[in-house]
């Protein structure tokens, strides 16, 4: 299996990531100890990312359809690293705690799908359907190391480092992407035959031709921004 560099970058991106996926999961019997969480309490820690991530993935995947998903995947994993490192050094209890672990959960929705969005706009044809399965194997993989990963570090420097790996992870996948994967472009209006998108030197010219079509990229009737 052949893949385009472009491809090939957010496949390891999306290892970097997910490095860090399930280290709280895997933590959560020490933290449970250390600050002397309830069985609900550590239940809430555990599930809010879930519930953030639902919550924050339909948000960010439809905003794909009007800016380029790298922005959105960047910004995404920015979040996930600033999350880390607070539920690491800054988290002192359950709410701290929870915070910041709902923050991992929204960055995971912003890097996650976006960052297929990202992938697959940089394939065609048969590879888009190998990128796709790259991808899910990439994050596949990294989510089943993130466990053994923190138990390792925790074992061996306790719980706050632990979680270090996770921050890392997305700010490698940061500078990945940032640097690896070329910018992508928005699809043109089936109506004008530019990016409706990024377009903007006339709108109501756009708004007008809107109403005899629909534009692939934003939908008859829609803004460009």
């Amino acid at each position: 299996m052949t893949l385009n560099r472009g491809v090939a970058t957010m496949c390891a991106a999306q290892v970097c990531a997910q490095i860090g996926a399930f280290s709280v999961a895997a933590l959560l019997p020490t933290l449970i100890a250390a600050w002397s969480l309830s069985n609900t309490e550590a239940g809430w820690i555990s599930g809010i990312y879930y519930a953030a991530y639902t919550l924050v993935v339909p948000l960010l995947s439809s905003l794909t359809d009007r800016m380029d998903p790298k922005r959105i995947y960047l910004g995404s994993v920015a979040l996930t690293a600033i999350a880390f490192a607070g539920f690491a050094w800054v988290a002192t209890g359950f709410w701290s705690a929870l915070a910041f672990r709902a923050l991992m959960g929204a960055g995971w929705a912003g890097s996650y799908m976006p960052g297929l969005k990202a992938l697959s706009d940089l394939a065609e044809g048969p590879q888009q359907s190998r990128a796709v399965a790259a991808h899910a194997a990439a994050v596949g993989v990294s989510g089943a190391l993130s466990f053994g990963v923190a138990g390792a570090v925790n074992a061996w420097l306790g719980w706050h480092w632990a979680l270090v790996p996770g921050a890392l992870g997305a700010a490698l996948a940061f500078v990945l992407v940032l640097v690896g994967r070329p910018r992508g472009r928005a699809a043109p209006c089936s109506i004008s035959g530019r990016c409706c998108a990024t377009d903007r030197r006339s709108p109501t010219r756009w708004r007008t031709a809107s109403t005899r079509g629909r534009c692939q990229r934003c939908g008859a009737g829609s803004w460009p921004f």
